[in-house]
């Protein structure tokens, strides 16, 4: 059992028909009808709602229509990474993000095609991949799959959903390798710090969901993560050495959270890295792993709250509504697909209905 306690999936629901209201009460162009105005934000959104304004309710709101327009009937989409089930399983997210239930909502049918895209690729071991879509980096599509499924467990009528997620769950715990991480293959052969952050999120979604996870794999996972990080406070890939990374020390701060473990000084070292390096890595231009970067140092700032969320967030805001594309969709050397379902999560930050966004 995990050190933090799980999300109450009737918190989760009471969340989710709040948010609703954001996709329900906008007309097809994207503007506000005056029923949102009167949504009750949840107690956990209060202090920072006033971020949540008009104009990023539509850009999420675009980059929703773009992702669905562009979906195809099975669930995928038509880009470069479109049918990898970890970016399938990404715009699924920012879909639950805003609310919708799959089959209800305004964007709830593309919901529930990203749903069933994900889980057909569920292999009779419990493997969550289309391997005709990756080249590499398998458990990184098995994680964010995993994610998605245990978000949406409990929410969708589906029977087959638990033992699914049960089964992917089991994938994760075999293929911890001793030092307490993971790597790209189902396979305890080795591990590195980014995909090893991938797993502990997907972990905890499942134990929020009601999963049984054991608790020595969640300490060694936390034993890997915090000797994974440098003197100045970043974290490296692997633990063969290396120098700090933004993204990867943004990554750890959330997995170290999720995984129970919100104070510490590797903790407080590692943000104290993240506002040094924060010029220097809010820029698309300047780094090619900006969303995924920012999909966890969003997070990170949430879990911290207060001024240094409001300060973080409207910085990434900014960048994020100059960036959007005029049909609506965001731009990334990954694809479109992917840019446009990290942009959306992380614009959602602040009412986000995600359990896994959860304080």
């Amino acid at each position: 059992m995990m050190v933090a306690q799980p999300i109450d999936r009737r918190r989760f629901l009471r969340g989710c028909s709040t948010s609703a209201m954001l996709c329900a009460a906008m007309s097809s162009d994207g503007r506000l009808e005056a029923a949102q105005a009167a949504a009750d934000p949840l107690a956990a959104w209060a202090d920072t709602d006033d971020l949540f304004t008009l104009e990023v309710r539509q850009a999420i709101f675009r980059g929703l229509q773009f992702l669905t327009a562009t979906q195809a009937a099975t669930g995928s989409f038509p880009d470069r990474m479109g049918r990898n089930v970890g970016v399938v399983a990404l715009s699924g997210l920012a879909m639950l993000a805003t609310g919708n239930l799959p089959g209800r909502g305004r964007f709830g049918e593309p919901l529930q095609r990203c749903i069933r895209y994900i889980t057909g690729a569920s292999l009779d071991s419990g493997f969550i991949v289309r391997r005709e879509s990756v080249s590499r980096g398998e458990m990184y599509g098995h994680g964010f799959a995993t994610l998605f499924l245990a978000e949406a467990l409990g929410i969708t009528p589906r029977d087959d959903l638990g033992a699914k997620v049960r089964a992917a769950v089991e994938i994760i715990l075999a293929a911890q390798h001793s030092s307490g991480g993971w790597r790209y293959t189902p396979q305890p052969t080795e591990a590195d710090l980014s995909v090893t952050i991938c797993q502990v999120m997907a972990l905890r979604a499942a134990r929020n969901a009601g999963i049984y996870v054991p608790a020595e794999v969640i300490t060694k996972a936390i034993d890997y993560i915090r000797r994974s990080q440098n003197p100045d406070g970043g974290f490296m890939y692997q633990m063969q050495g290396g120098e700090s990374r933004f993204p990867l020390t943004a990554g750890a701060i959330v997995a170290l959270q999720n995984a129970g473990r919100y104070e510490g000084s590797e903790i407080e070292l590692a943000y104290n890295f993240l506002k040094r390096r924060r010029i220097a890595n809010l820029s698309p231009r300047q780094t090619n792993y900006f969303l995924y970067a920012h999909y966890y140092s969003v997070q990170a700032y949430w879990q911290k709250g207060g001024d240094e969320f409001r300060s973080w967030y409207g910085g990434l805001r900014n960048v994020l509504l100059n960036a959007q594309a005029d049909d609506g969709g965001w731009n990334d050397f990954v694809g479109r697909t992917y840019a446009t379902a990290m942009s959306c999560l992380i614009l959602s930050a602040p009412r986000s209905s995600l359990p896994i966004f959860q304080r």
